[in-house]
């Protein structure tokens, strides 16, 4: 037991003895012995020096745990954390299951049709047609003799020319057929006159050429020659040089058989590999084929 314990049990002692000293005052005084004049083990009268305190006793045994308290305020969030190192890479998970199939795209745009083949050689000579019956004998008519002419052609060609007009073509296209037109031609011995006269560029490039040219049944004249004109053009990058002006390509192909002519004009390459731009044929202006049978050229 701690010291105040002590002092509170002495002060208790003391205000008994005092009661006892009062209440035996009217009394006889008794015989007075070796505790005292009091007659007990112990004087009363007067407050003796206190005595050495004891040893403390042994810890009692813990109580019962008292009910638990309200929970207090939550308090506020402390500082975040410094950012952590990261973890190794784990392991690879396993395959997904395979998903199902798409829906069927739309069907792409058609291509432009491809640059004209090389002219192909001319055909053999055909077989001779048998000869037909002979006619009725007509019957001799006598006339009057005219005056004596001049020496003529071996033969002479009446007019068959063809022109077939073409509005707004505005054609983009860099390779391919821009236009055709077809031709009655009426003989084996004469020869095709054709020109193209309207609009046609090449721009959005550097170095770079186009070739317009003329076909006759799909292929380019052999004889003499091919009827073709080409356009080159340098630093011209940007639309911002777009040289639309009308053009004319002309000439003669020889040794065309009689019969249905398909002519067509077409854009393709230009020779030796020369990389192509933007051409465009026929912006907003009339482009016109014109073809003309003509008599053989003169030995």
């Amino acid at each position: 037991m701690k010291q105040p314990l002590y002092i509170a049990i002495y002060a208790l002692l003391i205000t008994l003895c005092s009661t006892k000293g009062n209440s035996s005052s009217n009394k006889t005084p008794a015989k007075e012995t070796s505790f005292g004049s009091c007659g007990h083990s112990a004087c009363c009268s007067s407050p003796g020096i206190p005595g050495i305190p004891g040893i403390p006793g042994p810890a009692g045994s813990p109580g019962n745990r008292g009910p638990e308290g309200p929970t207090g305020p939550r308090g506020n969030p402390g500082d975040k954390g410094s950012h952590g190192k990261q973890g190794p890479k784990g392991d690879t998970g396993l395959s997904g299951s395979t998903g199902l199939p798409g829906s069927k795209g739309e069907p792409g745009i058609q291509g432009r049709p491809g640059p004209a083949g090389p002219s192909g050689k001319q055909g053999p000579k055909g077989t001779r047609g048998q000869t037909g019956n002979k006619g009725d004998k007509g019957s001799r008519a006598r006339g009057i003799q005219g005056p004596q002419g001049t020496p003529g052609s071996a033969s002479a060609l009446r007019s068959n020319w063809k022109q077939c007009v073409f509005k707004s073509i505005n054609d983009g296209r860099d390779t391919g057929l821009i236009k055709e037109c077809i031709f009655k031609k009426t003989s084996d011995n004469t020869a095709l006159r054709v020109f193209w006269n309207g609009d046609f560029r090449v721009t959005n490039c550097h170095d770079c050429c186009h070739r317009w040219y003329f076909t006759f049944n799909g292929a380019e004249c052999s004889s003499p020659a091919a009827i073709d004109g080409v356009f080159l053009v340098y630093h011209s990058t940007s639309m911002k040089r777009n040289p639309h002006r009308p053009r004319h390509i002309e000439g003669i192909c020889e040794k065309l058989h009689k019969g249905t002519v398909r002519v067509g004009f077409w854009v393709g390459k230009c020779p030796g590999g020369m990389k192509t731009g933007d051409a465009y044929t026929g912006w907003n202006s009339v482009s016109k084929i014109y073809i003309e049978e003509v008599a053989p050229p003169q030995p």
